[in-house]
């Protein structure tokens, strides 16, 4: 397999490495810093690199990993220069934006939850997405082979990789990431409103846990902001409005508390299957989006596919996709399946 990484930083160069633990794998490398080239190809990150996207050549799958800002012409540039049989992908945390403007026939979106306080390919790690939940967004129409190429690329990093739709990517994203950044920042400005400049006193954790990430890299987390600021405002609408009603009753706040203790273990038990799994096999029509419309389903029920294959039938008009998902979820997954016309045995 020929990859071509776009992007040589911590995620950028964390995904070369992770590629490159398996064989037969040879990673080409471009960076719009010559520099930053320079030190992944000193560090042994890269097989190769090249100075410009278009002189990649033979590539099964490129990995666009550039600032937010510059990722839609990145992942454009990479679709011109893919053959018709190559998938590209992306790392970047908004998606929703990114998809509709992008070729549906070569691109499927990806955010791997994966990263460190340190930036830099100096930093990137072999082992950074293992057992980390990697988001990829097909669109209706993506093609079933492509997906299931970076499904096992994906898995292949050491990462879970998980079907969700870009829009529902980016309003998650802004519940449980981006607003958490929004209030670690005034939660500093606040207290260090309160303190009136003095030092700040001898405290318990709760202070620190909740601010662990703020000022968090200003220039990565402004181009978040204004790439999903639809999706955090109504985050922050939602958020004012419940501090409102937190205010208006600080007497009586022993069931609000509580209920917050119960919906953080709910939420923090989310996705915690393990356990013995069972195979799907899917009789499927040849027909874009098919595969992807399966995996987005499933994954919006919260069912994870842990791997997948596709075999088509020698007259290629028809194939079988096989599942493998946790054994307590198989049954919900043969009805959510079943229920598209598709047999399931």
């Amino acid at each position: 397999m020929r990859v071509a990484v776009l992007g040589v930083g911590l995620i950028g160069g964390s995904v070369a490495l992770a590629a490159r633990r398996q064989d037969g794998v040879h990673v080409t490398g471009w960076d719009h810093d010559p520099a930053a080239l320079d030190r992944a190809t000193s560090a042994g990150v890269l097989d190769a690199a090249v100075a410009a996207i278009g002189d990649a050549r033979d590539i099964d799958v490129w990995v666009v990993a550039v600032p937010l800002a510059a990722l839609a012409d990145t992942v454009l540039a990479a679709c011109a220069a893919a053959g018709e049989a190559a998938i590209v992908t992306d790392v970047g945390s908004t998606k929703h934006a990114l998809v509709s403007a992008s070729p549906a026939a070569c691109y499927i979106g990806g955010h791997p939850l994966a990263g460190a306080e340190t930036a830099g390919v100096e930093h990137a790690r072999a082992d950074l997405f293992d057992g980390a939940t990697w988001y990829l967004t097909p669109q209706t129409d993506s093609p079933g082979v492509l997906y299931e190429r970076l499904h096992r690329f994906v898995a292949s990093l050491g990462a879970t990789p998980v079907a969700i739709d870009a829009a529902a990517h980016d309003r998650l994203m802004a519940a449980v990431s981006h607003l958490p950044h929004v209030l670690a920042n005034v939660l500093v400005q606040q207290a260090a409103l309160a303190l009136g400049g003095e030092t700040l006193p001898a405290t318990g954790p709760s202070f620190r846990d909740a601010t662990r990430v703020a000022g968090a890299n200003p220039e990565l987390w402004a181009q978040i902001y204004a790439a999903n600021g639809e999706a955090l405002g109504e985050q922050l609408d939602a958020t004012i409005r419940r501090l409102q009603d937190v205010r208006a009753r600080l007497d009586d706040l022993q069931d609000w508390q509580q209920d917050a203790a119960q919906r953080r273990r709910a939420l923090l038990e989310v996705g915690l299957t393990g356990g013995p799994e069972q195979e799907l096999r899917v009789a499927v029509p040849n027909r874009p989006g098919v595969v992807a419309d399966i995996a987005l389903t499933l994954g919006h029920a919260g069912i994870n596919i842990s791997d997948m294959s596709l075999a088509p039938s020698t007259d290629r008009r028809t194939g079988v996709v096989g599942l493998w998902v946790a054994s307590a979820d198989a049954a919900r997954a043969r009805d959510l399946i079943t229920a598209k016309d598709l047999l399931v045995t």
